[in-house]
């Protein structure tokens, strides 16, 4: 593949992590304000498919078009700050898969609630905080790996 090529299907996957990820959060974050158990199952199941379908498929493009790019551009893996954007990725990974989960399990409790009827239970409530806490950390992260990727500072 041509530089060109790889250069745009690496910034391709990096704008779908970010917008996925801050798509996500928006929707989920105007469901959680209305309390209303069967909107945020409705938006809390679009948001686990959105985050498999394309959240998932771009965090397996990122590193394979980078590993690429690194491989053609003849960047050693050793590069400064080619570790500090994989370091940063693997810290962005281990905060999304306890998401994943915690994505279904707020969707499960909210289409319970809503199909007994009640108000959502204090254990959507606590999972929320803990969804919101992890996103935070990992939307700093992706913005600066895409610093990096752009500055590409001496590290």
């Amino acid at each position: 593949m041509t530089y060109l090529v790889l250069v745009w299907l690496h910034v391709i996957g990096a704008t779908v992590l970010l917008g996925t990820g801050t798509g996500i959060a928006f929707f989920m974050l105007m469901a959680h304000r209305t309390h209303k158990p069967a909107l945020i199952a409705h938006v809390a199941d679009t948001v686990v498919v959105a985050d498999f379908l394309f959240t998932a498929t771009a965090m397996v493009a990122q590193p394979v078009t980078g590993g690429l790019l690194m491989n053609q551009q003849g960047w050693p893996l050793s590069t400064g700050w080619i570790l500090a954007a994989l370091g940063l990725y693997v810290v962005i990974g281990a905060l999304w898969v306890p998401v994943l989960s915690m994505q279904k399990h707020m969707r499960d409790l909210a289409r319970a609630a809503a199909a007994a009827g009640s108000e959502l239970p204090p254990a959507y409530y606590r999972l929320w905080r803990l969804w919101f806490a992890f996103g935070i950390p990992a939307f700093v992260a992706m913005l600066g790996i895409v610093w990096l990727m752009v500055a590409k500072p001496s590290l």
